[in-house]
């Protein structure tokens, strides 16, 4: 057999497991208009082999559902619970023991839970080396919220932040309809006085009705503001806000129906993708492409994910959206890293999880 007819010679998936984490939040992020103040999800892990080789993967799989910081349920994100989730690997993972690693893709496109499409999806890509060679330094566009223990008119301390940013950071995103209209209003004109070049990449996450919507941008400078996520609460509305307006528009949330088709309409500029929510990463690409036909941005965004997971977005970003820099700036509120080390004091290792079920040649 020669070197290429072995490199070609497919995995076999010998050992598999599945572990369960949970890391606590310095600061709560927001989801939404609700905050979540821990994040929980599984790690899957896989060894696969041929008679030359030896491969080793890990992925995160962490739904964005279950419950807020004040015990509210999160919804409009993942369809799929945590519970849901495990329930099904574990029935998968024994089906998987000696098959070929492309049994990862027949599972993950017959999965109604999009996470888990994902992750299975991702762990072949993984073990079948795709992420090889697209070790990059992090690429990120920063996120600016208000901490939700600072005083609603909270300018001085996110202005802080603003200023901190490094000279070559030209754009961020800002988390808007969280409060009153007038406070957000100065809020944005604040950062632009700090920093005038800025571009905004604003996300409202469907909280204002038409009306204060439009009240919202024609306060703003639209030379200013790149496009607003989810801009009305009827996202039918999305249309008639470009016309009045004409400030650029972008989709987030409307992508986690599993009814989702993509449609051009009047002011779409970008679809802000979010892989843990909406499926495989065949899935992913089909949508890419689609979108990109009819000129609208394609963007990588992170759902909560620990530093395993946000690792794996960058990566997956580098390779299906290499032009657009991806929004995976949420790990500063984590607490530790989940087997990716980011220079937390604290990195929880495989070893350091709860084991939930495995599979061995013995």
């Amino acid at each position: 057999m020669t070197t290429t007819q072995q490199q070609l010679t497919p995995l076999t998936l010998t050992q598999l497991s599945l572990h369960q984490f949970t890391v606590d939040l310095d600061k709560p992020l927001p989801v939404g208009k609700l905050r979540i103040a821990q994040r929980s999800g599984l790690v899957l892990s896989a060894i696969a082999s041929n008679s030359t080789r030896q491969q080793q993967a890990l992925v995160e799989i962490s739904p964005l559902s279950g419950l807020d910081n004040q015990g509210q349920a999160l919804s409009g994100f993942s369809s799929e619970s945590l519970a849901d989730v495990t329930q099904q690997l574990s029935t998968i993972l024994p089906q998987l023991q000696q098959q070929s690693i492309d049994k990862l893709l027949d599972f993950a496109q017959e999965s109604t839970l999009p996470s888990l499409a994902f992750g299975l999806s991702q762990l072949h890509a993984k073990l079948a080396g795709k992420f090889d060679g697209h070790a990059i330094a992090p690429r990120t566009i920063p996120l600016i919220y208000r901490h939700n223990d600072e005083p609603l008119s909270a300018v001085s301390a996110v202005s802080e932040r603003v200023a901190s940013l490094a000279d070559n950071v030209y754009a961020v995103k800002v988390k808007v309809a969280q409060d009153a209209l007038e406070d957000e209003i100065k809020l944005i004109h604040q950062i632009l006085a700090i920093r005038p070049n800025l571009k905004l990449r604003l996300d409202a996450n469907r909280g204002f009705n038409l009306e204060q919507a439009i009240e919202f941008a024609a306060c703003l400078p639209l030379a200013s503001i790149e496009y607003i996520e989810e801009p009305c609460q009827n996202p039918d509305d999305n249309q008639a806000f470009y016309q009045a307006i004409e400030m650029p528009w972008a989709l987030d949330e409307s992508l986690n129906s599993p009814d989702y088709q993509f449609t051009m309409q009047a002011g779409l500029t970008a679809l802000i993708i979010k892989p843990m929510l909406i499926g495989s990463i065949e899935k992913l690409q089909q949508l890419i492409d689609t979108a990109t036909e009819h000129g609208v941005r394609c963007i990588l965004s992170s759902s909560l994910e620990a530093s395993l997971g946000i690792e794996a977005l960058n990566r997956l970003a580098s390779i299906i959206t290499p032009d657009e820099i991806p929004g995976l700036d949420t790990l500063a509120a984590f607490s530790q890293d989940l087997v990716v080390s980011t220079g937390k004091a604290n990195c929880l290792k495989l070893a350091d999880l709860p084991l939930l079920a495995s599979t061995s040649n013995s």
